[in-house]
């Protein structure tokens, strides 16, 4: 396990800028993995999913599920289904997943959440 966090997400994404400028302000040292450029990490998601629940990382609030077609949508039913759409289309994984270097999983950014790390 490494000890750097690395940050999963979208750079264009407004909730990825304001993650990646906490963690420079708060001089926390990170890594950050583009899933337009890189792709989905498929041995990652299930670990992603364990510890957050398929239901939180899956973002059914998103312009990207809404423009998904029905049968896509209805199909998400479980981890496995689920999993098959987050890989398929990367923009519907609620954003940042942060990798922490404890090995904790976030998903999302809220700066009163993340305020205990960098102390």
């Amino acid at each position: 396990m490494s000890t750097r966090v690395t940050l999963f997400g979208i750079p264009n994404c407004d909730t990825v800028k304001k993650a990646r400028n906490w963690l420079t302000e708060h001089g926390i040292d990170y890594q950050f993995h583009d899933f337009k450029k890189q792709g989905v990490p498929t041995e990652r998601l299930p670990h992603w999913m364990a510890a957050v629940g398929w239901e939180k990382l899956l973002n059914r609030q998103g312009t990207s599920w809404r423009k998904l077609d029905e049968a896509t949508k209805a199909g998400a039913v479980d981890e496995s289904s689920a999993a098959a759409v987050m890989q398929e289309h990367a923009s519907t994984i609620k954003r940042p997943v942060v990798e922490w270097a404890d090995g904790q999983v976030t998903v999302g950014f809220k700066p009163e959440d993340w305020q205990d790390r960098a102390d």
